[in-house]
């Protein structure tokens, strides 16, 4: 069986793959590149499914669990904002005009991987593609106990750690060597590691069971 973790970053996407020989890292520059060979499974932190408004059971049930780190699953991802828009303060004055939230900055220098991934998840409909929440494949990892932010030294070891006692040995190289000169952070690499795991085991989704389903189909559950 072979699986895919993906995390987007600024120039492109963490790869992580995982199969019975073993593990693999590459930094592909967009998510067809990336989904080019076979897989059985693929785990992307990455919106998939949204609504008109940018509401979305998944994204409260997981806030729920990350509580008191709610602020770490971004919500609000809304198509028309990216069709329709080049402008996040354009964007926006037409969210409030129809009464919605703003979407945050950090969710809009999102937009092009969210848009990307929405085009391909739609036309490869046959494909497991799974939306995953790094954040909450750690909190499975410690058993239910919040971590210390991913940009902090003491986040960084310990999310580390965790990957080493779930079998990536190459972590550390992936740390210090493999990610140089591609412009991924650290915290990148380790949340790529962190949906792979997801990819391979899934251990549950908010919402469980079936979930809501998109004007387009396509289901709003993320997995950890």
């Amino acid at each position: 069986m072979r699986v895919l973790g993906l995390d987007g970053f600024r120039n492109g996407w963490v790869m992580v793959s995982l199969d019975g020989s073993g593990a693999d890292i590459a930094f592909p520059d967009n998510i067809a590149a990336a989904l080019a060979k076979p897989f059985d499974r693929a785990a992307i932190d990455i919106p998939i499914g949204m609504t008109d408004d940018g509401e979305r059971l998944c994204d409260r049930l997981a806030r729920e669990r990350l509580h008191p780190h709610r602020s770490r699953v971004f919500t609000g991802a809304r198509r028309w904002l990216w069709d329709e828009f080049d402008d996040p303060d354009h964007a926006n004055a037409e969210a409030q005009r129809r009464g919605q939230k703003r979407v945050s900055r950090q969710l809009w220098h999102l937009g092009s991987k969210i848009m990307q991934v929405d085009a391909f998840v739609r036309a490869h409909p046959a494909m497991d593609i799974r939306e995953a929440h790094p954040e909450l494949a750690f909190l499975r990892l410690t058993d239910g106990k919040p971590l210390p932010s991913k940009k902090s030294e003491e986040g960084i070891a310990l999310r580390r750690r965790l990957l080493q006692c779930n079998g990536f040995e190459d972590i550390d190289r992936w740390l210090t060597e493999a990610r140089i000169g591609t412009g991924a952070k650290p915290d990148d690499v380790l949340d790529a590691c962190a949906v792979a795991i997801v990819a391979r085991d899934p251990a549950g989704s908010v919402p469980e069971g079936l979930p809501p389903r998109d004007a387009h189909g396509l289901p709003m559950q993320i997995w950890f």
